[in-house]
């Protein structure tokens, strides 16, 4: 397995090699908490969600990290559940492939992953009731009361399972981030109380997982929690989780980390006024903000949906030449966000959905005239 995880110099090193990307704003520090702070980042990452698991989508995904990575492109970002544990198995080939060659090196880049669904390997097994009685109920890995929905599980064995596979998958030897994958799933069947006390559990889990060197940091990842009002059933409220790390791990726990959709189609994360602390009511990016947690934007292009047809206002603002570009650039220029995870799954999507890092982001004033002009 590849040694090491993200580091200051390395990250810092991988900047220094894109000159233009570099003086364009392309990298940039998350929040100023001691070691994630200090990590050079790119403002666009390369997702591997869509895709059929396919032996010829496995190549064109290795294809595509791996010219992501000597393109400028430092966050990759995964599931294990996605395509059935091959997009894991995909960052793990592409990253050996260029570590060997010496090109880029695992200290250089930040890796990804979540874990919560219940996985497949490789393909969909005819009985899959069979497979998961086999692989997971069997061995005692997972109890059947812990799973909600019929489909996610969060109990610390579990996830730890998860773990173990992930990082045999990926090839290495520490995930610099993984996050526990779209929590909110259990509020459909648990009450906010159960909840709690399992993320709980699930936290105390991570933070044996990071004394092992098996991680570096951990977080959530999320689809609906963090962007609807504070009172759903689903909503998850940020500075309740994170006194959940302060239980689990002191006031220097490893909770760094959030994920969510943002995009021109879902921009909750800056205008849903959904996170409370006392009387005050603030946004996603405020609150993670006020307390060191870096944001990690998904969806960005809305799996295609924000490539044409954006109103023309979009265009005069953010000032690139196609809708694609300006919906990447719209969430790259967020203030408070750090990434912009675009599905990349072929080589030749790597070049055009880079352009908008060749140029600055739009200033937050600027950006600011999308929610007040029409």
């Amino acid at each position: 397995m590849l040694p090491g995880f993200a580091t200051p110099e390395g990250t810092a090193r991988y900047r220094d090699r894109f000159f233009n990307l570099r003086e364009a704003g392309h990298f940039r520090r998350p929040l100023h908490v001691p070691g994630v702070g200090e990590l050079w980042l790119s403002s666009i990452g390369l997702g591997t969600y869509l895709g059929d698991p396919t032996d010829a989508a496995d190549q064109a995904y290795t294809e595509s990290i791996a010219t992501a990575l000597r393109s400028g492109i430092n966050v990759l970002d995964t599931a294990i559940n996605y395509r059935h544990q091959r997009s894991e198995r995909n960052i793990g080939a592409a990253l050996r492939k260029v570590d060997d060659s010496g090109e880029i090196r695992r200290q250089e880049v930040l890796v990804c992953t979540k874990a919560g669904y219940l996985s497949f390997d490789g393909d969909m097994p005819a009985d899959q009731r069979g497979y998961f009685m086999r692989e997971y109920v069997e061995p005692g890995i997972l109890d059947p009361a812990q799973i909600a929905g019929g489909m996610h599980c969060m109990a610390p064995a579990y996830l730890e399972n998860q773990i173990a596979r992930s990082l045999r998958n990926l090839d290495l030897e520490t995930i610099d981030v993984f996050y526990v994958h779209n929590p909110e799933t259990q509020l459909a069947d648990i009450s906010r109380e159960v909840f709690y006390q399992r993320l709980k559990d699930a936290f105390v889990m991570l933070e044996k997982q990071v004394k092992a060197g098996k991680l570096r940091y951990y977080g959530l990842a999320t689809w609906g929690g963090f962007r609807v009002p504070e009172g759903a059933r689903d909503a998850i409220h940020l500075f309740d989780v994170e006194k959940l790390a302060c239980e689990a791990g002191g006031d220097s726990h490893h909770f760094r980390f959030v994920q969510l959709p943002f995009n021109l189609a879902m921009p909750e994360a800056c205008g849903l006024l959904n996170q409370g602390h006392g009387r005050e009511k603030m946004s996603l990016l405020s609150a993670a903000e006020r307390l060191g947690i870096t944001v990690m934007g998904s969806a960005t292009l809305y799996q295609g949906h924000l490539t044409q047809g954006l109103p023309p206002v979009v265009g005069r603002i953010l000032g690139m030449k196609t809708d694609a570009e300006n919906a990447i650039q719209f969430s790259r220029s967020a203030p408070g966000l750090t990434t912009a995870l675009i599905g990349m799954g072929r080589k030749q999507h790597i070049a055009p959905n880079l352009k908008p890092a060749l140029v600055p982001p739009t200033p937050a004033d600027e950006w600011q005239k999308l929610f007040t002009q029409h």
